[in-house]
């Protein structure tokens, strides 16, 4: 029965990429990662787990939804044993959507801070990226400093943002709904398009380029973006960083929105405690060290040190909303940016 079990999942792995018929051995030290982080340097923090553990990290990576639906097609048969993504609309989907399940990890529980995870243990944060405002500092002598300000129409023709269909600007709609209500929301919504310097284009590195282009004045991006053009060379921006300044919004108030990279145990996990075990290790002390080194990210655990690139940015309040909150608003909040006219 035992032999017949292995053939099963043997055969399961093939089919879903992680085996070739080369390396066709079924062992029980391994986890079957689904991430849609695409990012080189997270090769370093899986090495690392393989060398500490002896657990042998099989990834496939893609698009999330285009993960949580594969999940969902597998049922039953899916090797997923992790679902790793970014934002936190996608981890609350994958919960939605049934392919997540709770697990008991006093290790997550005590490390990782009660907002940034679910309240049912189903997913939690391990890296944050603060959603912030970057400005011409040749042409803008009065920056907005909260994303009310955004709303304000002296900033009209100055503004490059994302798109009303991007994650980010999901959740920190939805986040302000929850700070400030659904009315005032919708306001704000309507007149931060009112000021847009050009329809919502690119990704937030573009949104950066636009101020070193001249196209805007005033941008929003998360933090890390930005940190990578410290650390090493980008195109079209690395060379111009002196122009860019930057405001941690409302740091008199509910602070700045921070976006949540983070991951769950699959519903049918085969290998479900060495997805636990993976899991704790992404919220030890050095694996959170490389996600500010290796991704200029801010580490989920309390205490952990940043990199000089992260740090470079300054100190500041991070709005501590449950994660689970903004998630329960997201729905709303594009509707509000569909009515707005955000493209």
């Amino acid at each position: 029965m035992a032999h017949s079990l292995q053939r099963f999942a043997r055969r399961t792995l093939l089919a879903a990429g992680f085996l070739t018929t080369s390396s066709m051995v079924f062992a029980d030290g391994e986890v079957n990662l689904y991430s849609s982080r695409h990012y080189d340097t997270d090769e370093r923090l899986y090495s690392e787990f393989e060398e500490q553990t002896g657990i042998k990290v099989n990834r496939i990576e893609g698009n999330a939804d285009e993960l949580i639906t594969r999940m969902q097609s597998e049922g039953s048969n899916s090797p997923a044993d992790i679902l790793l993504t970014v934002d936190t609309t996608r981890l609350e989907r994958a919960k939605t959507a049934g392919v997540l399940q709770s697990i008991d990890s006093p290790v997550l529980e005590s490390r990782v801070p009660a907002y940034l995870q679910d309240d049912e243990n189903q997913w939690f944060g391990f890296s944050q990226r603060a959603r912030i405002l970057f400005y011409d500092k040749n042409d803008v002598t009065e920056p907005p400093m909260t994303y009310q300000d955004l709303a304000d129409p002296k900033y009209q023709g100055q503004i490059c943002i994302r798109s009303s269909s991007n994650v980010y600007t999901q959740t920190l709609t939805a986040a302000l709904i929850s700070h400030l209500g659904e009315e005032a929301v919708s306001d704000w919504a309507k007149a931060v398009v009112a000021n847009f310097a050009r329809d919502p284009q690119g990704g937030d590195t573009d949104q950066l380029r636009g101020i070193v282009s001249g196209e805007c004045d005033v941008a929003m991006s998360n933090t890390y973006y930005f940190g990578r053009a410290v650390r090493k060379p980008v195109k079209g921006l690395s060379d111009d960083l002196d122009m860019i300044g930057w405001v941690f919004p409302n740091q008199n108030s509910i602070g700045a929105h921070m976006n949540l990279s983070g991951g769950g145990v699959a519903k049918n996990a085969p290998n479900k405690d060495n997805a636990i075990k993976l899991l704790e290790y992404l919220a030890s002390d050095s694996a959170q060290q490389y996600f500010s080194a290796g991704n200029d990210e801010y580490p989920a655990v309390p205490g952990v040190g940043l990199s000089p690139s992260v740090a470079s940015l300054g100190f500041f309040k991070p709005d501590d909303l449950a994660a689970a909150a903004i998630a329960d608003n997201v729905r709303k909040a594009q509707e509000i940016l569909n009515e707005s006219g955000w493209k």
